[in-house]
């Protein structure tokens, strides 16, 4: 574990803290007169603090549209969103959170340490400002002795593991992640589920996570958020009854087969 990056906190630690994200009646519409798309509609839902959330939903449910609502680049139509007590640009003004997106997006002319530097030469610095030693962070992430290789010297999966040791250098209270490992193979895609939940347990970082896939959601997520279509709004929001820590071997047990089987019903009536 990185030196001062967060204390080891156990799952049940977000039970008894506020939310670090309350949506309530949430609207987000796109457009204006007969053109007007409603992506959202009346999405309440609290996001615990210290908690892993997964999110689920047919395409075009506004999973991608609710996260970036969280981070302040979606405006919002109606209702509210409190980012740990602050409006979603004062929480985006004062690095709250960080964002992995689907493709890692790293600097190919930078060596990998020096993309995970890049939060810290960007942006505003505040006086009582800390933040995570890049090098430790990426010890974390399984890339150590890699400090100085180039974007295009490293796999799929291993830029992806780069782009997350960056989201982490500012030291965020919340993570928000749009389908990080989608484009992943199968193999790779597990390690990293693997290595995500032992990130969130020794750091302590609250994560929302937009997924397509149902045993993906289950295996990571304290609480799985479904989402239904036209317009998008809260169909369910499962507490994951399963223990921490998980290996994949959680994924052939009947409680985990329950559990998608339900998931899967459910989006088969978004």
């Amino acid at each position: 574990m990185a030196a001062g990056l967060a204390k080891e906190h156990t799952p049940m630690d977000a039970a008894f803290c506020a939310p670090a994200v309350s949506i309530r009646n949430l609207d987000i519409r796109f457009g204006s007169g007969a053109s007007q798309f409603t992506a959202l509609s009346k999405v309440s839902v609290d996001i615990p603090q210290g908690g892993f959330v997964t999110m689920l939903g047919p395409s075009g449910c506004g999973k991608s549209t609710l996260l970036r609502c969280v981070a302040d680049l979606v405006p919002i139509s109606g209702g509210t969103v409190s980012v740990n007590g602050q409006t979603p640009r004062q929480a985006r003004e004062g690095r709250d959170f960080a964002f992995v997106f689907q493709e890692a997006t790293l600097l190919p002319w930078r060596t990998v340490i020096d993309n995970v530097r890049l939060p810290l030469e960007v942006g505003r610095h505040g006086p009582g400002s800390s933040y995570a030693d890049p090098a430790q962070l990426l010890d974390m992430v399984g890339l150590k002795g890699r400090e100085n290789a180039l974007p295009d010297e490293l796999s799929g999966g291993q830029r992806q593991r780069v782009a997350i040791a960056r989201a982490l250098v500012t030291r965020p209270r919340i993570l928000l992640m749009d389908e990080p490992f989608g484009a992943l193979d199968e193999i790779t895609r597990d390690k990293l589920n693997e290595e995500l939940l032992r990130l969130w347990q020794e750091t302590g970082t609250t994560i929302l996570f937009v997924t397509h896939s149902i045993p993906e959601a289950v295996f990571l997520g304290q609480h799985v958020l479904m989402l239904q279509s036209h317009p998008g709004r809260v169909k369910e929001f499962l507490k994951v009854d399963l223990p921490f820590p998980r290996s994949l071997k959680i994924r052939d047990t009947l409680e985990f087969v329950k559990i998608t089987a339900h998931l899967r019903a459910l989006l088969e009536e978004c």
